[in-house]
């Protein structure tokens, strides 16, 4: 029932109608159960057993499967179709063109069919279709020799660069895969790799340099290439030119539906990129502009990318002094149902954040509550990283409420767990908080201690606190804050300030 259930929550409300009305004129029997099994499958909780039961009166399994298979193989159809009808218009349509050319080419109508040829030529080439394009050159040349108007040299190398265009577009495929394994390896695993050399590697492999012009596609996989580099370095400030200036060339090509979900994914990696350099109103633009592309094409990528948005929305907000307003974006949409856990974690996270920093712990104690999974459960959901920051948060939580046991429990699992990774992955620096922070809790008058407060600035160099990630940068501001005795959500705002 996995690969069903999937399929079948997969669809919206109007999805569901459109396939019970396909099931219906697809039907040939009035006892076929497929409908009664498609509805109680997607608006009951039932097991198959008692599915089963249901639909036969009996635990008639054999019938049962067999019916399951057939539903399921009528859903992969629809899918297709809908898909043809709403994706792929374009594609069908050249295809359909250069299937008539034939024709009138096998006819000797050559006017006509290298005609047809040319409007073909150009929608796969506005589309970046570089296989359909291929089809087209292969055909006009084919038939080059019985039509003097065509410039055979000019055909050749037309098609000559469509394979190179073509070769890159899959040879960026494979790097993306590749590097996002190493990041998986990183990220889920907790494996420590040389990222930036494993990068250079795979680039030199391929001969391929990240400054090109290239489809929507590719561009963007480059930039999500990139966006994995400076995620892993924490080093946003240095890709931030390239990916603006990337989006500039891209823009100037014309706008598709077929090109809808890249320029999505796009915005959303500027936006990101400019709020992790502390850059928070350029990034709501681009989140404005984000929200614009999401509601075209009837929403069809609002579900994709909603709790994306909506967590950099809400990051930006809480570091330009509108917290409640960030806290109200993310209550909201955590109260809806979604798919993409990892982003729903950040969301919770980011929340606890919020509720911390406003200095609401008993708020901040609740959504800590929700987390109840093992580090490890959550190391494969949502990376390391994101478990180390949970972990941080935590500490300080118990740290600000007091609770012993709780602290120097979560204390002590955290350096048992992470310490040599720390260590590894050139993160000491996580370590040095964490004893500044023990020793806040054991000894809370030593931070009015002027000597405390300049041992402090120098072990986490102060000076330079401005090149660090936003993130690092918040919890600096909690000691920060309690070696001045004032309120913490101004003392981090002042601190990320440029």
């Amino acid at each position: 029932m996995t690969d069903l259930n999937s399929i079948i929550n997969a669809l919206n409300a109007e999805d569901q109608q459109k396939f019970v009305t396909y099931l219906q004129q697809k039907n040939k029997r009035k006892d076929t159960k497929n409908i009664q099994l498609f509805r109680l499958i997607s608006k009951s909780q039932l097991d198959s057993k008692s599915i089963c039961n249901q639909l036969y009166k009996t635990d008639n399994c054999n019938a049962y499967h067999a019916l399951r298979k057939r539903l399921f193989q009528s859903l992969i159809d629809f899918t297709a179709n809908k898909n043809l009808e709403d994706e792929n218009s374009v594609d069908m349509q050249i295809i359909k063109y250069i299937l008539a050319s034939r024709t009138y080419l096998l006819q000797k109508n050559y006017d006509i069919a290298y005609k047809i040829l040319d409007k073909a030529e150009r929608l796969a080439d506005e589309h970046s279709l570089f296989p359909i394009l291929n089809e087209i050159y292969h055909t006009k040349i084919q038939y080059a020799s019985y039509y003097p108007k065509i410039d055979l040299e000019t055909l050749i190398i037309k098609q000559k660069n469509n394979h190179k265009q073509h070769q890159l577009e899959d040879q960026l495929n494979i790097i993306y895969a590749q590097l996002k394994l190493v990041l998986n390896t990183i990220s889920y695993k907790g494996e420590v790799v040389d990222f930036e050399s494993k990068l250079k590697s795979i680039l030199i492999d391929y001969n391929i340099e990240l400054k090109e012009s290239l489809s929507f596609k590719s561009l963007y996989q480059i930039l999500t290439i990139v966006d994995i580099s400076a995620f892993v370095t924490s080093r946003y400030f240095e890709i931030e030119n390239f990916v603006l200036s990337s989006y500039g060339i891209l823009k100037e090509k014309k706008e598709t539906d077929k090109q809808l979900f890249y320029q999505i994914h796009i915005v959303y990696i500027i936006a990101n990129t400019l709020f992790r350099n502390k850059k928070f109103e350029a990034s709501l633009k681009y989140i404005k502009e984000m929200e614009e592309l999401m509601g075209l094409k009837k929403n069809a990528y609002y579900k994709s990318f909603i709790l994306k948005k909506t967590l950099v929305e809400a990051l930006n907000y809480n570091f330009i002094n509108k917290q409640d307003k960030a806290i109200e974006l993310v209550e909201t949409i955590i109260k809806k149902k979604y798919k993409d856990i990892e982003s729903l974690l950040d969301l919770h996270l980011s929340l606890l954040m919020f509720y911390f920093q406003k200095e609401d712990f008993v708020k901040a104690k609740s959504v800590l509550s929700k987390f109840y999974h093992t580090d490890q459960y959550y190391i494969e959901k949502a990376g390391i990283e994101w478990v180390i920051k949970k972990n941080l948060a935590e500490i300080l939580l118990y740290a600000e409420i007091e609770d012993d046991d709780l602290f120097y429990s979560r204390l002590k699992s955290f350096k048992r767990k992470y310490t040599s990774y720390l260590k590894e992955i050139d993160q000491s620096r996580v370590l040095t908080f964490i004893h500044y922070a023990e020793r806040y809790y054991k000894y809370s008058g030593i931070t009015k201690r002027k000597d405390f407060t300049k041992e402090l600035a120098i072990a986490l160099e102060e000076t330079s606190i401005q090149k660090e990630d936003i993130f690092v940068i918040s919890f600096y501001a909690w000691l920060k804050n309690k070696a001045r005795g004032k309120n913490l959500y101004k003392t981090t705002l002042k601190l990320i300030k440029p």
